[in-house]
């Protein structure tokens, strides 16, 4: 699979059929969208998951994934956080530049395998797990995104019933769990969660051509929104009020080191999911160069604009309510203007359903659709995902500051070595080269077939790597636990790439001599 021009179409080869009787749709592209040979086996292939035959993603298409990514409740609470850790303003943008360079240089690497190869995350994963061991990472990075994408409804709901009940006082009493609830969720609550559950899983429905659309869209809102609101909030306490140190500065010196060390990781580790999940977004991409610039514009660039818009806003809070708020849709629920109410929090709604589509919905259907392609179309895997979001009822989960703590440093402890594992084998044990037809075959002369379609050496070097980060969350009060629990996805990124380069190189080795005895 080689790059594409702009906007081009790949030239059926010989032996390709350009899609099924059943109108299954790749990925909401045209039908074809997949380029399935007659070759590709059956239980790994379906129109979703097959290298794409047109790959038209501008490097704006990109820079807009990532304003949806960042854009969000979350993102601005997080940008706000860094800046009231005890630190200088400088201080904080030192560690968000570095962060976010570390961030853009790691999501380059991710993106060039499904890129290159047309094939989303857990596709590529065949060629270092196995055509069959995929299914180990596909799942835990699942089931994680699951668990965010009903928690991240949650939060966008929470935004509607401010508008709601700004406009209609009246129904403050649905809003009470005593009053008017079940399973820990007021009626009011389940009403705008069940109505952005239809929008969001309506959206995704469309196809990935809707969903493109839509996040070139929400990005950019936001942006206005945010603009609209700090030039509302400067025009109130004026220009003299702006203070980027949310905090009192209490780390000089050496003693800053830590702490910025520590925002770092912060940074690193919000965008460690859909750092991993980029494949499903890079395959898309009309060039690997028109990755890099989207994703140069949309990390570095926009993250560094919109923590400072953040912080002005955020500093602003404290004269004129009397209380510093980190939260946007609390800021907006304060105006006295219903229009500025109802469009400020809609728009940050918006903004939440789209980082929810992208990051948490998006993912999960290609990883539930890659366990079992006969069965589980893109669409079908997306729906699992949508309905589990409903089962584990995310409003509990949010609600138990223990249940979050964990959940965010246990997930960066499994998502670190899945994704240190992918690059160690792309880049250090194959050198950049995927063989594509081989991630769809079931031959055991295939190159990605290794042991009954598992790869040891990359379960292996994930496990390893996963069990020495989760040694800090679960061992909290042990000798410098609480510095190294900051920093779980960097220890299991760089267990999982070391000890699957020191493995895996073998094991390929290995692979390739017994194929070659298995085909004489």
């Amino acid at each position: 699979m080689t790059d594409t021009a702009p906007n081009t179409q790949r030239v059926l080869p010989p032996g390709v059929s350009a899609g099924h009787d059943d109108l299954v749709e790749a990925a909401g592209s045209p039908i074809g969208a997949g380029l399935i040979k007659d070759s590709y086996h059956p239980d790994l292939t379906n129109e979703d998951l097959a290298p794409l035959r047109k790959q038209s993603w501008s490097s704006y298409n990109i820079f807009a994934f990532w304003m949806s990514d960042v854009h969000s409740v979350g993102g601005y609470v997080t940008a706000g956080s860094l800046f009231a850790l005890g630190l200088n303003s400088w201080q904080v943008l030192i560690a968000l530049l570095i962060g976010i360079v570390i961030v853009n240089f790691f999501c380059n690497l991710v993106a060039k395998p499904s890129q290159q190869a047309g094939v989303p995350y857990p596709v590529i994963c065949r060629s270092v797990f196995g055509v069959l061991g995929a299914n180990v990472p596909a799942i835990i990075r699942g089931l994680i995104a699951v668990a965010w994408y009903g928690i991240q409804t949650y939060l966008a709901s929470a935004a509607l019933n401010v508008v709601l009940l700004k406009l209609f006082p009246a129904l403050m009493p649905y809003a009470d769990l005593r009053q008017h609830g079940f399973l820990g969720l007021p009626t009011l609550g389940w009403v705008t969660f069940a109505v952005l559950w239809v929008l969001q899983a309506a959206v995704f429905w469309t196809g990935m051509e809707t969903i493109r659309r839509f996040i070139d869209f929400c990005g950019p809102a936001v942006y206005v929104v945010m603009f609209l609101l700090a030039g509302y909030l400067i025009h109130r306490a004026g220009w003299g009020a702006i203070n980027l140190n949310l905090g009192a500065v209490r780390y000089t010196g050496w003693a800053a080191v830590p702490v910025m060390l520590g925002a770092i990781a912060l940074v690193v580790s919000y965008f460690s999911g859909p750092m991993l999940n980029f494949g499903d977004f890079s395959r898309y991409g009309r060039s690997f160069e028109a990755v890099k610039k989207g994703n140069f514009l949309g990390l570095p660039v926009n993250f560094l604009v919109f923590s400072v818009l953040v912080v002005v806003t955020t500093s602003l809070t404290l004269p004129i309510f009397g209380t510093l708020l980190t939260d946007p849709v609390d800021t907006v629920a304060r105006i006295d203007n219903p229009f500025a109410i109802v469009l400020g929090a809609l728009t940050f709604a918006i903004a939440t359903v789209g980082i929810n589509i992208v990051a948490n919905f998006i993912s999960p259907a290609f990883d539930f659709s890659n366990v079992s392609p006969r069965r589980i179309s893109w669409r079908a895997g997306g729906m699992i995902a949508a309905v589990g979001s409903v089962l584990i009822t995310p409003w509990n989960l949010y609600n138990d500051p223990e249940v979050i703590h964990y959940t965010l440093e246990t997930l960066g402890a499994f998502i670190g070595p899945l994704f240190g594992v992918l690059i160690a084998d792309f880049y250090l044990v194959r050198k950049q080269h995927v063989v594509v037809d081989d991630l769809f075959t079931m031959s055991p002369t295939g190159r990605y077939y290794y042991t009954k379609g598992y790869h040891p050496a990359a379960i292996i070097a994930t496990a390893i790597g996963a069990a020495l980060a989760v040694v800090p969350v679960l061992w909290a009060n042990g000798p410098a636990m609480q510095t190294l629990v900051q920093y779980t996805w960097f220890i299991g990124m760089a267990v999982g790439l070391l000890v699957y380069r020191a493995i895996g190189r073998h094991s390929a080795l290995t692979e390739r001599v017994a194929q070659t005895a298995r085909r004489q």
